[in-house]
């Protein structure tokens, strides 16, 4: 089993570096009489490791696929890793913020039959020449490689022939990780990555890649209905409560009372 000691930052919080992620005013509807988020003002500096959390349909979902342009923002503006928009960015603007970025779903969406080294190496599909990321027998050495380097920092490097449908549910996972750091992007963002998962696997694969976003410098900002897993793996913890932020406070001086207000169903 993993070591399941969460890892903290080795920099102070007063010696971050400058913001990698900032929102203001971030406004997303759907359709005229359904606003999911209601004026998002975020700011998230690299090395830091935040969790997101939030009741169903608060819009936690919706604001990470905002931060990366895989949903069009309807108001507000959007800076992330260097390039700002206030709708989805286009060309190769979307193409340099998409190969700088991770996500890791709470499904593994792996291809079952394709081995577990094809997986990994779709990671690269943002890249110039993307098709040749669709196998192993396709992919440049530099990609076979790097992948498994990925393999290596998962504890998978002996899986890599094998078929993705042949490991369990956490190992799966830990290969979209793998799959996600491939390229070692800037920013990692996670999308209720243990929900699918037994305590236990759910447990070290958090502990697993919130160490490795530490060790590699990655930012990492992760979406969870598990409150340990928040206040163990997150520096910061950011609550969403119909479509605002209700708190923004140190994982480590929330308490049960804030906990408690951000699920608490308003009486009607």
């Amino acid at each position: 089993m993993l070591d399941l000691s969460p890892a903290r930052p080795s920099t102070a919080r007063g010696a971050l570096s400058d913001p990698i992620v900032t929102t203001g005013g971030l406004r997303k509807s759907y359709d005229r009489k359904t606003e999911i988020l209601k004026g998002i003002d975020l700011t998230i500096r690299a090395g830091e490791r935040v969790a997101l959390i939030g009741s169903n349909g608060c819009g936690k979902s919706t604001l990470l696929r905002c931060l990366i342009g895989l949903h069009e923002v309807s108001a507000g503006e959007v800076t992330a890793l260097g390039e700002t928009f206030t709708g989805l960015p286009a060309g190769a603007q979307k193409a340099r913020l998409r190969r700088k970025t991770g996500f890791v779903f709470q499904k593994h969406c792996l291809v079952r039959r394709r081995s577990v080294l094809s997986n990994v190496i779709h990671g690269m599909m943002s890249e110039p020449g993307s098709w040749r990321a669709f196998s192993q027998m396709t992919a440049p050495e530099t990609w076979r490689r790097a992948a498994l380097e990925a393999l290596a920092w998962v504890n998978l490097a002996d899986k890599a022939a094998a078929r993705a449908d042949a490991l369990s549910g956490g190992q799966q996972q830990r290969v979209a990780i793998a799959r996600a750091l491939v390229r070692q992007p800037a920013l990692l963002i996670a999308d209720e990555p243990a929900a699918s998962l037994d305590p236990v696997s759910g447990q070290d694969v958090m502990a697993l890649f919130t160490r490795l976003c530490a060790e590699h410098g990655i930012t990492l900002l992760f979406t969870s209905h598990d409150m340990s897993h928040a206040r163990s793996f997150a520096d910061r913890i950011v609550a969403l409560k119909a479509g605002r932020v209700l708190f923004d406070k140190p994982a480590d001086t929330t308490t049960d009372a804030d906990i408690e207000e951000v699920f608490r169903v308003e009486a009607r």
